[in-house]
This record gives structure tokens, sequence and C-alpha cells, in this order.
């Protein structure tokens, strides 16, 4: 099962209005990507760590979406984000991947890389099951 990935972001209206852009979406696998822009950065032309929290936190979210039961939704619990390279110019794109689909969490982890491919970032996000039918 492949989702709309425009119409799941349009789910998240702070993740459109800080430019996150979704390119697929499946429950293995959710991409998405930032651009680089110089309102999105802090000093020295560097895209905001905040910002790539952003990406990585609505990759995983929707990739954790995906894998919930029918009637349930989620809510970020935990997330560790290792940050391993400044982003000056061109795009950060992020892939979600669920580690582990439970009743009760779902854990998922988002690989950042540059448009060479070189890691940027690394997150581990645990989200929560809510709602889901006994």
């Amino acid at each position: 099962m492949t989702a709309d990935p425009a119409a799941l972001l349009a789910l998240m209206p702070f993740a459109v209005a800080t430019g996150v852009e979704l390119d697929r979406a499946a429950p293995g696998e959710v991409t998405g990507r930032l651009p680089w822009a110089p309102g999105r950065c802090t000093a020295g032309g560097v895209l905001h760590g905040g910002a790539l929290m952003t990406l990585t936190d609505t990759v995983g979210a929707v990739c954790a979406f995906l894998n919930l039961p029918p009637g349930a939704s989620t809510s970020t619990l935990a997330s560790s984000t290792s940050l391993l390279r400044a982003v000056r110019g061109g795009t950060a794109h992020a892939t979600a991947r669920p580690l582990h689909v439970g009743r009760s969490t779902v854990v998922v982890l988002v690989e950042v890389t540059d448009d060479d491919g070189r890691p940027v970032a690394s997150v581990t996000a645990t989200q929560a099951v809510l709602g889901a039918p006994a």
C-alpha cells in the first residue's frame, strides 16, 4: 500500500509551513526532503538543526501512522537525534523505516543525507499507538 504523500503532508500544517516535502509514503518506507533556504538557517548559512528535526519528525510520524491499526492515531513519545554533518546548500533527504511495530508503540529510524548521499543526521523516534481498538 502506498499512500498519497501530498494528502498526508496536508494533515501537518507546521511541516508544510516549514517547507518539508514528502516524496513517497508506504508502511515500509517514507521519504521526504527539505531544501536549503536562508530562512531555515542558523549562523554561517547552516541549515538549522531544528529544521532538520522537523523533517525527521514529519517523515517518522508518517511512517508510524502508516503502520497503525485502523482507527488508531499516534504521537511522538521520544526522539533521539544525532546531527552528523552541516547542510550549507542543496537539499536534506530523509528516509524513515519502522524498526518495531507493536501494540502500544512504533519505533522508527530516520536517516538524513545531503545531495551527495553523505550522512547528515540519524534519528530514532518512538511513537505511541493511541486509541487502538482492543
